[in-house]
Formats: structure tokens, sequence, C-alpha cells
């Protein structure tokens, strides 16, 4: 095999590496922490099954769910909503790669 061609996938493999084991780092680094707490909310809302996750998320028919979301129901789901649901620790633990 030519020495040249094992020469760079070596380099390609160690540019890859580092790209993965430094994206966590480069993602904190770009994001600040507003930006980070809406992520945490977009995850929240995502990973809710139905559609009323929030007060301002609308139901099938278009209209705003309001007091039919999760998020005012007492008990079961709790989805993050609003920026003020999130604490300094949650995005601490965000900033850590969750």
């Amino acid at each position: 095999m030519n020495r040249g061609i094992v020469r760079f996938c070596a380099a390609s493999a160690m540019v890859i590496a580092m790209f993965l084991a430094g994206s966590a780092l480069a993602r904190n680094a770009i994001l600040s922490d507003d930006e980070i707490r809406q992520q945490i909310i977009a995850d929240s809302i995502r990973s809710y099954p139905g559609n009323c996750a929030c007060p301002y998320s609308t139901m099938r028919n278009g209209r705003r769910c309001g007091g039919r979301s999760a998020y005012r129901k007492p008990g079961g789901r709790a989805p993050i909503c609003y920026a003020n649901d999130v604490t300094d620790a949650m995005v601490a633990r965000w900033k850590q790669g969750r």
C-alpha cells in the first residue's frame, strides 16, 4: 500500500477523532446561556408525545392549547415551556453533554 495513502488515512482519522471529542466544547463555546435555555425548552417540547405540551402550543384545529396543555395540568408530564423553568443546574448539565 502506498505510504502516502496510509499517512493521509491516519491524519484524516485523527482529525475526525479531534472533531468528535471537541464538538461538545465547540457547541458550548458558541451558545450563550439564553440560547442553551431555548435548546432545553425545544428538546423538552420535542420529547412530548402529543400536540399540547405548552400553553402556547397549538392543537390540531389551530387553536392554542392554553389550560389543556400538559404544562398547566397537575401531575403527569411536566414539559419545560419557559426560560424561567430552566435552572442554572440544567444549563450546566447541558454544557457537560447532558
